[in-house]
């Protein structure tokens, strides 16, 4: 059990806010340096590693930004094997990777990622590399538990001093002295060993739910794959076949709309993102104002309206307006609404099958600037079923979209609930 404690802090005192109850008493403030030792890492970039077989595998720092687990197994991720033709017999033995080491990456664009570190905490008896762009750092000392500072590492007080000792304009970079120097609040080894292991829980909770997720959009991307091409087809209430399918192009059910903000009377400027769809401009660039003074030309789009970029079409900014009763979008952008006989639904899926993006592509690379405008979308040609049959094909994949939603909700709750752990645990 955890329960809250007084968060009294004085220079003598320190004590975390969130606790075990048998735990109690002050907590060691030391050093990272006096805990862990560096050793050498490589240099060996991508073109030096592949995912087939090997007798060496390499950590690539850039797979610590993007997809390693912070406590790290070597059987759940996926790590490429140095090319056959490097010699690595200049390798020391102490520089390959052992249990409880920190690999952390000493190198990145931003401040969010700099200083990331994953811990190994089993490596299968593999031999194993630290590559480019990346510390090895090892325990040196008998008061740490494995898993604990990996997490200690991503509390706020150990990143803030990341941030701080990282040196760089447009590329961040730390060195082993200034990470060295890094202070840590050590508690008694069991205190972590608990510590650790709860919050290896959460993470392993997020993975769940995260991996779950993954395999229903996989399975919506297959039943799209289905309905789109009529291998899968719904029958009516009577258990009857709907009509056959109708090929059309997509101007005949598509109405282009370019009503201008003349009067000024809609003040809300929008983007289309490719992941979040329609977003106010002040979300998508972080507050900057960059419309244009003059909203007078800019277009309006109306609650259930769809809107793209036809220069970013390619990369899914395409929507319909629905977290939004009505808004304007810059001049560029192309704005259409459905005729009857198209469901709403229907169609948002409809653009995000294979077919539809792929002739998304022929017909950008058939133009100058790599963009798509209304004459060339209104010549793709689909076959559409009734209108009773693309309901229940809406109905049936926004059925998924609701379980994905409620996935998705899950793991933002417990990746919030881990992240106040992480502010409440360490001090």
């Amino acid at each position: 059990m955890i329960e809250t404690t007084a968060h009294i802090k004085t220079e003598k005192q320190l004590v975390p806010a969130l606790r075990f109850k048998e735990f109690d008493g002050d907590i060691e403030e030391t050093l990272f340096g006096n805990h862990y030792s560096f050793h050498t890492t490589n240099s060996l970039s991508r073109d030096k590693l592949h995912y087939d077989k090997g007798e060496v595998r390499n950590i690539h720092y850039g797979d610590i930004h993007t997809k390693f687990q912070t406590h790290f197994y070597l059987t759940n991720e996926y790590v490429p094997f140095v090319n056959e033709d490097v010699d690595l017999s200049k390798i020391k033995e102490d520089s390959y990777c052992k249990v409880g080491d920190l690999v952390i990456a000493d190198a990145s664009e931003d401040y969010a990622d700099i200083g990331k570190s994953i811990e190994l905490i089993d490596i299968n008896n593999v031999k194993l590399l630290a590559g480019l762009h990346t510390f090895l750092a090892r325990p040196s000392s008998d008061k740490i538990a494995l898993g604990y500072i990996s997490c200690l590492l991503k509390s706020w007080k150990l990143r803030k001093q990341i941030m701080t000792i990282a040196q760089g304009t447009k590329v961040l970079s730390l060195s082993t002295g200034r990470v060295s120097n890094l202070k840590l609040n050590l508690p008694s080894l069991p205190e972590q060993q608990k510590i650790a292991s709860f919050l290896s829980a959460v993470d392993e909770k997020i993975q769940q739910l995260t991996k779950k997720k993954a395999l229903l959009e996989q399975y919506k991307k297959g039943a799209m794959q289905q309905l789109f091409s009529g291998q899968l087809r719904f029958k009516d209430k009577h258990g009857n076949n709907y009509p056959d399918w109708e090929e059309k192009r997509l101007g005949e059910v598509l109405i282009h709309k370019s009503t201008k903000n003349k009067a000024l009377q809609v003040p809300l400027v929008l983007s289309v993102s490719n992941k979040k769809g329609f977003i106010s401009q002040n979300e998508q660039f972080d507050g900057y104002e960059v419309a244009s003074k003059d909203l007078s030309n800019y277009k309006i789009v109306n609650r259930d309206d769809i809107a793209y970029n036809p220069s970013r079409i390619n990369v899914g900014s395409i929507a319909r307006l629905i977290n939004f009763e009505k808004g304007i979008v810059s001049p560029m952008y192309v704005v259409f609404s459905l005729k009857d006989g198209l469901d709403k639904i229907f169609f948002e899926n409809l653009y995000n099958i294979h077919r539809f993006k792929h002739l998304i592509k022929v017909g950008c690379s058939g133009s100058v600037r790599d963009s798509l405008n209304f004459d060339d979308l209104c010549d793709f040609e689909f076959k559409f079923p009734s209108i009773k049959e693309q309901q229940k094909i809406a109905t049936y994949l926004s059925s998924i979209d609701t379980k994905i939603g409620a996935l998705n909700n899950q793991i933002t709750q417990t990746q919030t609930f881990k992240k106040g752990l992480l502010q409440q645990m360490f001090v």
